[in-house]
């Protein structure tokens, strides 16, 4: 039996930063994820993604991100259970947790941190008949090495932050790129979509507004897709890959029945600590929800910072989380 202080279900960014929060304030962590590796979705879908809102980093990498926090988190030497779900969750008499996951591995933790990101999820797919037919042959949910798409034509598809990016970035790699998008605005990021719209008016990609995907056609993999636009014409694109990114479809999986309060797929918290109704349990990260709420790495990282110091006070009742000012120099310092 593993024991801890903090148990952290996810090991994504918003997990990992739970870590560096909670080593300042001398708490051990142990961390549980039901992928085979650290990182959560940035290292999963797509490791290659550009991130350009880490405060410090212009752009950034998903996979570097993942790989800093770790160089980060060195120091307090967490401990992982990889490729493991969690399947029970049991209280204790003194108000700690048993936790076994479904291959029988059990963690003692006096705290519980669910930083689960969307749960158990699968991509959201388009409503096209041999769909099935043509995945892994041409048709895929995500980007994990642009260089696949070297020197290939690319249709997109889709309105919010992930499509936006990918354009930006296919658009430097691959033959052609065309993005499709059934509205005339876009979900995402005002200055991706900026962006998107440059490449277009320059030509460097095409962009297809008001239309939506009808048809994927080719003979053992995929060549060309067809498309519905508004006033019901169709539009035939030649294409080697098509790269539906309609966002994710997020399952909590056990989680739904730990008697936590849900609202949509996500768990409500409390802002002034991130607690969940639950003694000792919190929710950081995508995998909560509140009035406000924006679905952020950065914001995962302020409610780790701040839900670490409410946690403290199960993992050391007899002590007082206080900060003590001195003046060196003349200048207020810890």
């Amino acid at each position: 039996m593993i024991q801890t202080d903090i148990c952290i279900i996810g090991a994504g960014p918003v997990g990992l930063f739970a870590v560096f929060e909670a080593g300042l304030l001398k708490m051990r962590c142990h961390l549980i994820d039901a992928l085979p590796q650290i990182g959560g979705q940035l290292s999963e879908i797509y490791p290659q993604k550009p991130i350009y809102d880490i405060p410090g980093y212009p752009e950034i990498k998903a996979q570097e991100l993942v790989d800093n926090l770790m160089e980060q988190i060195k120091p307090f030497q967490p401990t992982f259970t990889l490729g493991e779900r969690v399947d029970h969750l049991d209280k204790q008499e003194d108000g700690s947790y048993m936790i076994t996951t479904n291959e029988k591995t059990k963690v003692h933790a006096k705290v519980i941190i669910i930083a689960g990101g969307l749960g158990c999820f699968e991509p959201r797919k388009p409503a096209l008949d041999n769909l099935e037919e043509f995945e892994g042959k041409g048709v895929t949910y995500m980007v994990k090495n642009p260089e696949t798409f070297r020197d290939k034509r690319v249709v997109l598809a889709g309105g919010g932050d992930s499509a936006l990016d990918w354009t930006i970035y296919l658009a430097k790699v691959a033959k052609k790129v065309t993005l499709v998008h059934r509205n005339e605005t876009f979900r995402g990021a005002p200055d991706s979509a900026s962006k998107v719209f440059d490449l277009a008016n320059k030509g460097k990609i095409d962009l297809i507004l008001s239309a939506n995907l009808k048809e994927i056609s080719g003979n053992g993999k995929l060549e060309s897709i067809t498309l519905e636009d508004k006033s019901k014409a169709e539009i035939k694109i030649d294409t080697d890959y098509l790269i539906p990114l309609f966002g994710l479809s997020p399952k909590l999986g056990p989680i739904a029945d730990w008697g936590l309060s849900i609202d949509k797929n996500a768990i409500e918290v409390d802002t002034r600590d991130y607690s969940t109704g639950v003694e000792r349990i919190y929710a950081i990260g995508d995998i909560n929800t509140y009035p406000g709420k924006l679905k952020l790495i950065l914001c995962g990282f302020h409610e780790a910072a701040i839900m670490m110091h409410s946690a403290f006070k199960y993992v050391y009742p007899d002590q007082k989380l206080s900060f003590k000012y001195t003046t060196v120099n003349g200048v207020n310092a810890f």
